[in-house]
């Protein structure tokens, strides 16, 4: 049976990508890691592992009755795992609805076998792997604002020594005007 290396995440957009490629470079070293490329930055919401056709389309249908409202993400936080060798942004508080969604996400695909992180949930978008060493970090005092009005399903696949992400269907939030 065929599997597909899956997970749920936001998208960002281009601009955005395009800004945070531009910080990253100006506030670390060539040497601190490797850079995730533009398009494949993202924040993964649930990540699903290998999973078979029909596993995806059964969690295609329950992320197609997700019903809740869009939200606003606030990029005003950065760290380093040393460990997994990651350098990621994210947010010093995640909105409600962030939480509920990889929340929901995270536990239809558990029950549908995707095993799980133990880890809690941290929302956050890698911008550099490999980065074993210590990192400086910068400043505080950098912010980005994100209007999240849908959330997706990617594929991931490795080839000639590249990681490529593909979408395979994306959702709407409810519009979150006057909410």
């Amino acid at each position: 049976m065929a599997t597909q290396r899956l997970f749920f995440a936001l998208e960002l957009p281009d601009s955005l990508q395009q800004q945070l490629v531009r910080w990253r470079a100006e506030n670390f070293a060539e040497d601190d890691g490797k850079p995730v490329a533009a398009a494949n930055l993202h924040l993964t919401l649930a990540f699903l592992g290998e999973v078979s056709s029909e596993t995806s389309q059964k969690l295609q249908q329950l992320a197609a009755r997700i019903v809740q409202p869009g939200f606003t993400l606030n990029l005003d936080d950065a760290g380093h795992w040393p460990r997994p060798g990651v350098v990621w942004l994210g947010c010093q508080r995640a909105p409600r609805g962030l939480l509920q969604l990889a929340s929901l996400l995270r536990a239809q695909a558990a029950r549908h076998g995707c095993a799980q992180s133990a880890q809690p949930f941290h929302p956050h978008i890698t911008l550099l792997r490999n980065a074993t060493q210590k990192v400086a970090l910068p400043a505080r005092g950098f912010h980005w604002h994100l209007e999240v009005s849908h959330f997706a399903l990617f594929s991931s696949t490795f080839t000639q020594g590249r990681t490529r992400y593909r979408r395979l269907a994306r959702w709407p939030l409810l519009s979150s005007a006057g909410a």
